[in-house]
């Protein structure tokens, strides 16, 4: 599964506690053959330490372990490396695994615990800025899923819409005596469109994702006039003959809407972050945001694209770990993915999160926060 198949309901379902051991696998993986040439050796290298440990561990109960090592046999052999993206997730429990293709690269690791490790895929998830295109006309409208810069036609129980067909119809007679109804006249096709309205307030309440409209202008003034999906909608592309896609004709259309969006987007979390500095409500920086987060303060968190870090901890101090030292062991306590600890931790605690492009936050080491207080 990828980022496109991410909803709120999954991500809480996911973050559920579950039978000890939960058990996350997870490894960073590479688009190329040429680089992806040695993702399937690391991938059986994790996935039997977590057998080891699984072995090892006595707070395993005996069934459970026979359970999830064949659980994580079963998630192997659903992982297709020749067509992976960046970051790849395995979730493992009794009675259940999945998996996950992201397109942000993860540490490489495996974790036991009793909740899944899900951080990554909501970092991943709100850094491609999931989406929904809607591509409306009179005589059918498709629902569209949107991450990065592709689509994929989503079929539910309400999409595609379709309007009813008309009853007793002789088009010979309504052509040759001129009583033809236009489509965005006819009682049958409003009908249509509030059903469509009603769909798309339905979706929004369960998934909230940016929704852009796409069709001609008489389907878009005829869903308005309806209903409210068009006041949901964050921009109204007018083109006409893409309700059955292809999906890359449709991204290339919805494409200058999405790039402006996400320009509003940084417009508006910059202004709102020079609202704080003048109150002096902002924290700047890993070290002052890892405190403030910590302390549940955060209202906005605001971070480049892609920005990593990898850092210790001493003396509840954040220090860089330089390329090439090690990581391993210590006193000090090694965080691999620190900046993604600060995202589910902000998002955990109510705080809005925002991706800007890389170095608009230079000035301000890469990661800034509005307070509450």
């Amino acid at each position: 599964m990828r980022t496109t198949d991410l909803t709120s309901s999954t991500l809480a379902a996911l973050r559920t506690r579950r039978p000890y051991p939960a058990v996350t696998v997870t490894l960073p993986t590479h688009r190329r053959e040429t680089d992806n040439a040695q993702d399937s050796t690391r991938l059986r290298r994790l996935v039997a330490e977590a057998k080891h440990r699984l072995e090892d561990d006595p707070e395993v109960p005996r069934d459970a372990r026979f359970d999830i090592s064949g659980r994580l046999d079963k998630a192997v052999a659903e992982v297709d490396l020749r067509h992976c993206l960046d970051g790849l997730v395995i979730f493992a429990a009794a009675g259940e695994h999945q998996v996950w293709s992201l397109p942000w690269s993860v540490p490489e690791r495996v974790v036991f615990s009793d909740t899944y490790l899900t951080r990554n895929l909501v970092s991943a998830r709100e850094r491609v800025r999931p989406y929904w295109v809607l591509a409306v006309a009179v005589d059918r409208t498709t629902l569209w899923s949107g991450s990065e810069n592709t689509l994929r036609e989503e079929r539910t129980a309400d999409f595609p819409a379709e309007p009813e067909p008309r009853d007793n119809v002789d088009p010979e007679r309504e052509e040759r005596i001129g009583d033809a109804p236009s489509a965005y006249d006819d009682e049958r096709t409003r009908h249509y469109m509030r059903q469509v309205n009603s769909a798309v307030e339905t979706l929004l309440a369960t998934d909230p994702r940016p929704l852009y409209l796409m069709g001609v202008a008489p389907a878009l003034s005829l869903l308005e006039e309806t209903g409210g999906a068009a006041k949901a909608a964050v921009a109204k592309i007018v083109k006409g003959g893409l309700t059955n896609g292809p999906a890359p004709v449709l991204a290339e259309a919805v494409a200058p809407a999405l790039a402006e969006h996400a320009k509003r987007d940084t417009e508006r979390a910059i202004g709102r972050l020079e609202q704080a500095q003048g109150r002096k409500a902002f924290a700047a920086g890993l070290n002052e945001v890892w405190q403030t987060v910590k302390e549940g303060r955060i209202d906005l968190l605001v971070v480049e694209e892609n920005y990593a870090q990898t850092v210790r901890v001493a003396e509840e101090h954040l220090l860089p770990v330089a390329e090439g030292e090690t990581t391993g062991g210590g006193v000090q306590s090694v965080r691999e993915d620190i900046v993604d600890e600060i995202v589910e931790a902000a998002l955990d605690t109510g705080s809005e999160v925002a991706f800007v492009p890389d170095d608009t936050l230079a000035a301000h080491e890469h990661i800034v926060a509005a307070l509450r207080f």
